[in-house]
């Protein structure tokens, strides 16, 4: 139980043997080093917009326009650089990298194009829900770095250059963003949340809800150890030993006590009468 986080489950099949399958047939369409042509069209495309920002206006996803022809746009917003910034874009694309590449070393290239795929699927049609908005790769982004957290938690990365930081911690601020965001925000930002946790559940629904189950039980046990390491029957009211410190230990109860307080053999004849 100790190794929960990991494991690839598709819906209720708690071996993977449905996605297992699915990959036997359809392996031979993945994409190999999918996270570097992301990396290499988000850098083109950002080459581009500097020259030419109209481009750019032209690559998000917006439904209504989708409806009138435009239909590059169910495509082209994957290739959007997140920032027009050359320092940001770099280290974002950077780490992009990274966690796109470990990704795919830990699962393998299908599973990790699946991953990616229902990231997609999931923005793509849950931007139809608000077709007058524009829906970028952001959360689709946000789902690989949740995904890395909960992998490679112990991951050090240098903010500023300077103050390490562990993933897990940022993970943990991401999360309580999202959770702030989607009781906060509009409809449309709902939605992205929605699509950015979409795969992650997918992969790790069945994990979270075992690890919550197994610190559930774990909590109880460990409560259940304190109650029986509690319990005594009889306890020194002169010096509080009692016969689960000290099982050899003798005692006795005073009569001439009120309530006829307990004593251990050390103390029933020396103590004073209250």
């Amino acid at each position: 139980m100790e190794k929960l986080r990991g494991c690839i489950v598709l819906y209720a099949d708690s071996d993977g043997i449905m996605l297992t399958r699915v990959e036997k047939k359809f392996s031979n369409l993945a994409v190999r080093n999918l996270t570097i042509y992301l990396v290499a069209g988000q850098a083109l495309f950002f080459a581009i917009g500097v020259a030419n920002p109209a481009v750019l206006d032209q690559m998000l996803l917006i439904p209504e326009r989708v409806w009138h022809g435009e239909v590059w746009r169910l495509l082209s917003f994957v290739f959007m650089p997140a920032t027009l910034s050359p320092l940001w874009l770099f280290f974002g694309l950077y780490l992009f990298y990274i966690m796109g590449s470990a990704l795919e070393g830990q699962w393998g290239t299908f599973k990790y194009n699946v991953f990616l795929l229902l990231a997609y699927l999931a923005t793509v049609v849950l931007a139809f829900a608000t077709p007058g908005s524009a829906a970028t790769n952001v959360f689709i982004a946000g789902s690989v770095f949740l995904a890395f957290a909960t992998l490679y938690p112990e991951f050090q990365l240098y903010i500023f250059f300077v103050l390490p930081v562990k993933i897990k911690w940022l993970a943990r601020l991401a999360w309580l963003g999202y959770f702030l965001g989607f009781m906060m925000g509009d409809f449309q930002v709902r939605m992205g949340i929605l699509a950015a946790l979409a795969n992650y559940l997918v992969f790790f629904g069945r994990d979270i809800v075992l690890s919550v189950r197994f610190g559930a039980k774990r909590m109880l046990a460990q409560a259940q150890d304190v109650v029986v390491q509690t319990m005594h029957h009889h306890r020194c009211t002169a010096c509080g030993v009692t016969d689960q410190s000290d099982p050899s230990m003798e005692f006795r109860y005073c009569t001439r006590c009120r309530d006829g307080l307990c004593y251990c053999a050390n103390h029933i004849g020396t103590h004073e009468h209250v």
